[in-house]
């Protein structure tokens, strides 16, 4: 016998990210209620779910924003606490928020670097500042800014997007979340924006994109995962699920089945195994009351 006969099977690397039975409450209110999420190294995890879901208190509670309450987060398959968001960012992972938080009154350098500028003495190293930005913005194949030493006021939506994906990276991160990436975008920045996203997992990063687009979720998106009223519905594979069952899901909390059907949700050990995992009925009379986005 082979020695190859002997030996073990390829044992796939853990998730960047996984949460299991994430649980948020502000007081009476249950934000978050059990969420699960899967997100690997490589790939576009899509975020979905109506107003109210509860997408944002997750990735505040991911960013460290909001320590969740109960439920376990494993790192790279490691079991971690993220309470501040140095913690998250300490793991590497960065968040990008639908108001980017760039200053107008700067130009892009200062912005990648606010906050963290680099120092020589006690002066700021403009010129290592300016190579490294350069860098970034080159492997991301960013080609539509004239000038990294452009205020950002002077920049297109598109552009001012791409500049708060840029500076995400900048610090050798791991796990990038993007909430509303394209919101309020044109078609050809939106196009833009979506490329650099792909380009981002093609990379080897682990993206989480929060959005309400279906077209956009479904051209960039390798996995979906859906949240209904603070729990996690289902994570399926883009490939073998439909904008009907997502929508179905995003709005009942469940795709195909029978009312009470429980369907399991997609491993974290198996990505190419796709289901159309629901949650209870019980789960879908719950209040919006009791939930918060």
């Amino acid at each position: 016998m082979t020695q190859a006969a002997h030996a073990a099977p390829d044992l796939a690397p853990p998730p960047t990210l996984e949460v299991r039975g994430g649980r948020k409450n502000f007081g009476a209110v249950h934000a978050l209620r059990g969420v699960d999420l899967v997100a690997r190294a490589g790939e576009v995890t899509a975020l979905v779910g109506d107003n109210g879901a509860g997408k944002s208190t997750m990735i505040k509670c991911v960013a460290g924003i909001f320590p969740f309450d109960a439920g376990e987060v494993l790192f790279e398959g490691e079991m971690t606490h993220i309470s501040s968001p140095a913690d998250a960012n300490n793991l590497g992972i960065e968040v990008v928020y639908q108001d980017l938080a760039l200053c107008d009154n700067l130009d892009i350098v200062h912005n990648m670097f606010l906050g963290r500028e680099l120092k020589k003495g006690i002066r700021l190293d403009e010129s290592a500042m300016e190579t490294r930005a350069a860098e970034v913005l080159a492997s991301l194949s960013v080609r539509t800014v004239r000038s990294i030493r452009q205020h950002v006021a002077s920049l297109s939506g598109g552009q001012r997007q791409t500049v708060a994906i840029a500076r995400a990276v900048l610090w050798n991160s791991k796990l990038v979340i993007l909430d509303e990436p394209t919101a309020a975008l044109g078609v050809a920045q939106t196009e833009q924006v979506l490329q650099l996203v792909r380009r981002l997992a093609d990379a080897g990063l682990a993206v989480v994109l929060v959005s309400h687009n279906m077209n956009d979720v479904f051209e960039v998106a390798d996995s979906i995962n859906v949240l209904y009223l603070g729990q996690t519905a289902a994570q399926v594979r883009t490939r073998d699920t439909s904008r009907t069952e997502i929508i179905e899901l995003i709005t009942s909390g469940s795709a195909g089945m029978a009312p009470g059907a429980v369907a399991p949700k997609i491993s974290p050990d198996a990505p190419e195994r796709a289901t159309s995992a629901t949650a209870t009925t019980s789960d879908a009379t719950t209040t919006n009351g009791s939930t918060s986005a």
